[in-house]
């Protein structure tokens, strides 16, 4: 990073104060880092478990596989999807909350004795497809998040802060090297004026 600074106290102190602002959030920024890297590997793990619970129901509607064909289509409709939100590290992500489904009024009498239970396996199986698609939002909102983080600490830690360091021991040793021909065009001066008053 090309920094673009003028030889002087005031761009000095300018690029100190810079400085100092990302010297201090550097700290900040990789806490958040770390927390998101925690948060997205417990959000994955999330993933996988609903995924475990999923192939097991699965697994359970496939036993009546040969019974499928009977249910009515209507039957059962996802009416809302409710979810909560959560800050992690200040970054905003969906929690699932719970499912709301609509239930087509039908016969116990005159229906199959396996409707309920088949509704109920029906109801699992929608439940954890929406949680594992929530559980994914969340991995891809937070991974994202961390990405963006550990691209800001690495452009304050590699780029920002050895830059603005440079820059500011550049304009020191300029103002050193400016101090000090000052002073020896000073001491030039005094020897000439004695050695001209010695001449008289």
């Amino acid at each position: 990073m090309a920094l673009k600074f003028q030889y002087n106290k005031t761009a000095l102190q300018q690029l100190k104060k810079e400085l100092r602002i990302r010297e201090n959030a550097l700290p900040t920024l990789q806490a958040k880092e770390s927390a998101l890297r925690f948060e997205v590997k417990s959000a994955r793990a999330e993933v996988r478990k609903a995924e475990d619970a999923f192939k097991q129901q699965k697994k359970k509607l496939e036993q009546l596989n040969r019974l499928w064909p009977e249910f009515p289509t209507n039957l059962l409709q996802l009416k809302d999807i409710k979810l909560d939100f959560r800050k992690i590290a200040g970054v905003k992500t969906p929690i699932f909350k719970s499912v709301d489904f609509a239930v087509t009024r039908f016969s116990l009498v005159t229906s199959p004795s396996w409707f309920p239970p088949g509704l109920i396996l029906l109801k699992e199986a929608v439940e954890l497809q929406v949680t594992i698609d929530v559980a994914r939002k969340k991995v891809e909102i937070l991974e994202y998040a961390r990405k963006k983080t550990t691209q800001k600490v690495n452009l304050y830690e590699k780029v920002q802060i050895p830059a603005y360091q440079g820059a500011i021991l550049k304009i020191k040793r300029f103002m050193e090297d400016e101090e000090n021909l000052a002073k020896s065009s000073q001491k030039i001066l005094k020897k000439r004026l004695a050695q001209a008053e010695a001449a008289v």
